[in-house]
């Protein structure tokens, strides 16, 4: 049976995986310094998948669903994000934006499995949009059209690998996100190779120091394989609903590292947006439980 309410050395590694998803989005800035864009997400995918597929056999699920989360998760999610983060949406911009993948979920189960909006998803959705319209407005150098629309578009995505996993209970998540990365390295390499050129992807390799193959092993170790494992280990022991919510902290963790490190600029309508979208975040997740104990329910006589 699966618990409500987490240990405390399990709420710790939870957050633990909630810094190093929030901090990612700086590391990654950093590996962009010498790598082009696709390079570093195929060569991100390409380790999760090697030398761990000789350790953990293929999941006991279709290759076409493998090969679905694959693209979506790894080469299109990935993919968009990083070609945004080179140059046209900071970091903490970014943590936020993707934030976005969670409404888009609500609406592909709406689509697919005929789920009933409630209220509060609308006001939810209407909060997180309008800190999304205030980013696209006031974003500037912070955040360039063609950024924020790749940002949005790999929420998208993540939200359609999320209808893949979801339908796929019970799979051993590791072994699910390293045989899946084998389908996200190789179009992202084809990728790197046609849009990049092979005069770039020489330059990229020739140029990496120690901090930009740590920034891609920091990718796969520690986002993909350790986050990943723990989240799915988590899920599998407690309630989604204890577990969900502390994605929360991804944009909180994202933001204030590239304050701190990048020194990214934290002007009013930046927190405001921040605000918003993560109150949104907040409402969709915690309303329900929320009016259980403020609006209980009247009495019968």
């Amino acid at each position: 049976m699966q618990r409500t309410s987490l240990s405390l050395p399990h709420f710790l590694t939870a957050v633990v995986v909630m810094f190093i998803w929030g901090t990612n989005f700086v590391i990654i800035r950093f590996g962009l310094e010498d790598l082009p864009p696709l390079l570093m997400a195929a060569l991100r995918f390409a380790f999760v998948f090697f030398p761990m597929a000789l350790f953990l056999p293929k999941p006991r699920v279709a290759w076409g669903r493998l090969a679905s989360y694959g693209v979506l998760i790894g080469a299109l999610q990935f993919g968009l994000l990083l070609v945004a983060l080179r140059k046209d949406i900071s970091p903490g911009l970014a943590s936020i934006v993707v934030q976005a993948q969670v409404f888009f979920t609500i609406g592909l189960a709406i689509l697919f499995d005929k789920e009933k909006v409630l209220l509060h998803q609308w006001v939810a959705v209407g909060l997180a949009v309008g800190g999304m319209v205030l980013i696209g407005i006031k974003g500037g150098g912070d955040a360039t059209a063609l950024g924020l629309t790749l940002a949005l578009l790999s929420a998208f995505c993540w939200a359609l690998g999320n209808i893949v996993a979801r339908a796929a209970p019970g799979v051993n998540m590791l072994a699910f996100v390293v045989w899946s990365g084998l389908f996200a390295a190789v179009p992202l390499f084809i990728a790197s190779l046609l849009l990049e050129g092979p005069e770039a992807i020489s330059a990229g390799f020739a140029a990496a120091g120690p901090a930009t193959w740590g920034a891609v092993l920091w990718q796969s170790a520690g986002n993909s394989l350790f986050g990943y494992a723990v989240y799915g280990w988590l899920l599998a022991r407690y309630r989604a609903a204890s577990v969900a919510p502390l994605t929360l902290l991804v944009p909180v963790f994202g933001l204030t590292a590239s304050v701190l490190v990048l020194g990214e600029g934290l002007p009013g309508w930046k927190i405001t947006a921040a605000v918003m979208v993560i109150g949104g975040l907040v409402i969709n997740q915690f309303w329900p439980a929320a009016a259980r104990v403020l609006l209980p329910a009247p009495t019968r006589s």
